[in-house]
């Protein structure tokens, strides 16, 4: 009796653990993927924070320029993320109006109150 009470429990803790291991291998393989696929003048995100190019790749290490002139030596496993070029990012941009820019819709100008100077 107190088996049957207990196998739905233990299935739903099966299923969490299978589920929650299969996520955990897809991230690490992603991660993988993205340290085999590091080149030299790649912008990158490590994991502290550091946002850097690189300049040198070998097994375990990379060298990374954090200012010009100024290079360290990071562990290829700190590299979270890679930077997409900031071009691509200031075309979005671009395509969005913006107050900063000074550009004012038409909507806006006509409630605009008149002054003459």
């Amino acid at each position: 009796m107190d088996l049957v009470v207990f196998l739905p429990l233990l299935l739903v803790m099966g299923a969490f653990m299978f589920f929650a291991s299969r996520r955990q291998r897809k991230q690490m393989q992603a991660t993988i993927d993205l340290h085999n696929s590091l080149t030299v003048g790649d912008r990158v995100h490590t994991t502290s924070g550091l946002l850097a190019t690189i300049t040198r790749i070998d097994d375990d290490n990379v060298d990374l320029e954090i200012a010009p002139g100024v290079v360290t030596t990071w562990m290829k496993l700190a590299v979270r993320d890679r930077i997409e070029d900031e071009a691509e990012a200031a075309d979005d941009d671009l395509t969005a109006p913006s107050a900063a820019d000074g550009s004012i819709s038409a909507a806006a100008e006509e409630g605009a109150p008149k002054t003459e100077g």
